[in-house]
């Protein structure tokens, strides 16, 4: 279907593909991982036709159909959320809005003398639009609108009112209608709650073109994909399975090659003894030279290059309390739209409290008041005795200053810490060689974020208050953090969206009620999410597995 031959790609210094080969074959459905920088978006763009290779061929089939869902969205305003979803849906996204603009003329005074054109253009648009199941487009829009997030309100509501995360949302659902036969994914799930996250894997899973895509999420990658494509180095290495089974074959090769190099140097070793020993010895000459000929004709093995990763022995926190934080008769409202209605919580030492909810449901409002960031309209928030919190948001991004270096950042908050300390530190949330010198203004989203957790983790507080950590971090750092608060002596209040945090840190649930915080009661599970899932039969609220 899509070939990729021999390709070699480079900007300026930065080289990313070198003699690479790739095959995406019809229903495939391939996610693409690599280091940042390696390459990934290139590849996408090269498909798209919108690059091309310095050296090599792109071959794209002609009358092939394909969606691409990037992370960088045009300019949305002036239509409904519907009918800017409809309008990117390809051909019958297209003759939805010619539809309309008929119908209008039909009904315009001043076009009398056209109108057997346009009754004539009426026909002909309306006849291919019902061929193609036009008349059933603004619920199939509907249900992919609900599916990614939004209410009725907002479907119907002004696009350009909408924050950039939401836009989003609407560029992707403007993707999936179009059923495209090949379908290109750049990180999907990054501006998407875990309901969303849900429904997009069954989508995906019902749909039957190729899905070529990268994501963060180890598990919606596992669900989503059945081989992987990995780029490092310049080269384009496929592995037959999921995600996790590319983890494990990736240190199998690893292991395997490492072996073949030690056996290939000892071997070359003692060649070369021979040839030193018996260079000099006119009887041996022939030998000699047969085995220097035969050295020059081996292929060289080279150590399989490795992910450099960086512990750290994050210190311990001071103890608190036993009651960490209690709610009582907690109430929050935005005008008319209640979320909190006297809510009762105690958060116990040692307590690891996920958050669930829908959109709406005031998970991120909780932890404001928590926090102390936002005063409940009524009842009390008290946190207990000997408590020190930290509280991470992605409002906490701006507390960095932009005109410094990470390195900079990072001595200012630390001044009495060892370079040594601060230099792994930052290694640890991969901030490494070069990268430690970069300004703060530069630094993608994910980055800013590694560096706030770094900054709070240094000298961890003893409650930590973490509203979508995990948001734009790529999976090597998610592991390197679910790993570092897994071992955290504290206690933990947390949102996120990412199924392994949730399975890995939380030892207590919360589910908040539906999007007016009032259609249900709050309910506390005193289990971990696993149990919670076990119990209730669902990963997320009302979505069932």
């Amino acid at each position: 279907m899509i070939s990729l031959s021999h390709i070699s790609k480079q900007y300026g210094r930065q080289v990313l593909f070198v003699d690479a080969s790739f095959q995406l074959n019809p229903g495939e459905r391939v996610g693409l991982v690599g280091p940042n920088g390696s390459g990934k978006t290139t590849l996408f763009r090269m498909i798209a036709g919108e690059e091309v290779p310095d050296e090599g061929d792109v071959s794209v089939p002609k009358k092939l159909t394909i969606g691409y869902f990037r992370q960088d969205v045009e300019d949305m305003s002036g239509r409904s959320v519907l009918d800017e979803a409809i309008a990117g849906s390809g051909r019958l996204g297209s003759l939805h809005h010619e539809l309309e603009d008929v119908q209008h003329a039909m009904s315009d005074p001043s076009r009398v003398d056209e109108m057997d054109t346009i009754l004539a253009r009426f026909g002909e648009v309306q006849e291919e639009y019902e061929h193609l199941g036009g008349y059933a487009l603004e619920n199939r829009t509907r249900e992919v609108l609900h599916g990614l997030g939004f209410d009725d309100e907002r479907i119907d509501g002004d696009v350009g009112a909408l924050s950039g995360g939401w836009k989003m949302r609407v560029a992707m659902a403007r993707v999936l209608l179009g059923e495209p036969e090949v379908l290109l994914m750049d990180e999907p799930t990054n501006h998407l709650d875990i309901e969303s996250i849900i429904w997009l894997e069954a989508f995906l899973k019902s749909r039957p073109g190729a899905l070529l895509m990268t994501s963060h999420d180890r598990e919606f990658m596992n669900r989503s994909v059945s081989r992987i494509a990995e780029i490092d180095g310049g080269e384009i290495t496929t592995y037959s399975g999921n995600y996790d089974f590319y983890e494990h074959e990736r240190a199998v090769r690893e292991a395997n090659r490492e072996a073949a190099y030690a056996r290939q140097q000892a071997m070359l070793a003692k060649e070369q003894r021979f040839i030193e020993r018996f260079a000099a010895h006119a009887a041996k000459a022939a030998q000699v030279q047969s085995r220097v000929k035969a050295l020059e004709k081996i292929e060289k093995i080279e150590l399989p290059k490795k992910r450099r990763v960086v512990t750290f022995d994050f210190r311990a926190p001071p103890r608190s309390g036993e009651q960490v934080a209690t709610l009582d008769c907690v109430s929050k409202a935005y005008g008319h739209r209640v979320v909190h209605q006297c809510l009762n919580l105690i958060i116990r030492r040692g307590e690891r409290w996920c958050v669930m909810g829908r959109n709406g449901a005031g998970k991120s409002t909780l932890l404001k008041m928590v926090a102390g960031v936002l005063a409940p309209d009524s009842g009390r928030v008290t946190i207990g005795a000997s408590v020190t919190m930290g509280y991470f948001s992605q409002q906490a991004l701006d507390v960095l200053d932009p005109d410094l270096t990470i390195e900079e950042q990072l001595q200012k908050d630390f001044p009495h810490e060892s370079i040594g300390v601060v230099r792994n530190l930052a290694g640890a949330f991969q901030f490494s060689g070069d990268e430690i010198d970069k300004k703060i203004r530069t630094l993608s989203g994910g980055e800013k974020t590694r560096l706030v957790m770094a900054r709070m983790l240094l000298n961890p507080p003893n409650f930590l208050v973490l509203d979508e950590p995990t948001n734009h971090l790529d999976l090597a750092t998610k592991d390197m953090l679910l790993e570092s608060l897994s071992r955290f002596d504290g206690t933990m209040l947390f949102v996120s969206h990412d199924r392994a945090f949730l399975r890995g840190l939380s030892n207590r649930v919360l589910e908040l009620g539906g999007e007016s915080g009032t259609e249900a009661e709050p309910h506390a599970y005193p289990g971990s999410y696993v149990d919670y899932v076990a119990r209730t039969g669902h990963e997320a609220p009302g979505v069932h597995r």
